[in-house]
């Protein structure tokens, strides 16, 4: 197998930079001058010996980063994506669901956060149509704020209790109503059928 190396060369009374190839033949060692860059001292006062040395390094950095994607030896970067998340925040924020649904669950007794539960579910839905299950693992690559206490089994609605414990149409109706005309105020009361 060959190999390159850089060496330098006394020749009168002057160091000269070469670049050689050692290779191998019939078992034995050989070297053979490849280029001869010129005068060790003028490439170091130009500069020149710095610039290749410099570029050699690049293409060194570029291959020994080829070599371990290759190899699998590379670290990976999580990236997430934030721009779906901030818009749909802000409108479901500004159309008052976000302080609606906590409103209706106000007097619940989950120990997670419900209204990020939906959220995400409705969000899901917008972007990624499928199954509320995929929502857990679609979830993964976008920044979503208050995601930390969201588990599978909360993305699909079908929550322990969640048959006596989730509003009834009309609380959420009538919720949505109040929540319209007090700009976001907090009502706790009975709530009334609308007429």
């Amino acid at each position: 197998m060959a190999s390159m190396y850089f060496r330098t060369k006394r020749s009168g009374g002057f160091e000269y930079l070469q670049m050689v190839e050692s290779h191998r033949v019939n078992g034995k060692p050989r070297q053979t001058v490849v280029a001869t860059l010129g005068r060790l001292d003028a490439l170091k006062e130009t500069g020149e010996f710095d610039r290749l040395l410099r570029s050699g390094a690049r293409l060194t950095e570029s291959g020994m980063l080829l070599s371990a994607v290759e190899k699998g030896e590379t670290t990976t970067i999580d990236a997430k994506r934030i721009g779906p998340p901030l818009l749909f925040e802000r409108l479901w924020r500004d159309s008052f669901c976000r302080s609606v649904i906590e409103d209706c669950w106000a007097d619940r007794k989950f120990e997670f956060p419900v209204e990020r539960a939906i959220f995400l579910t409705v969000l899901h839905r917008i972007m990624d149509p499928g199954s509320d299950r995929a929502a857990e693992k679609w979830r993964a690559a976008y920044s979503i704020g208050g995601m930390d206490a969201i588990d599978l089994h909360h993305c699909t609605g079908r929550w322990p209790g969640s048959a006596r414990n989730l509003p009834t149409n009309r609380e959420v109706a009538w919720c949505s109503h109040q929540q319209g005309s007090d700009r976001g105020t907090t009502v706790r009361q009975t709530p009334q059928p609308l007429q």
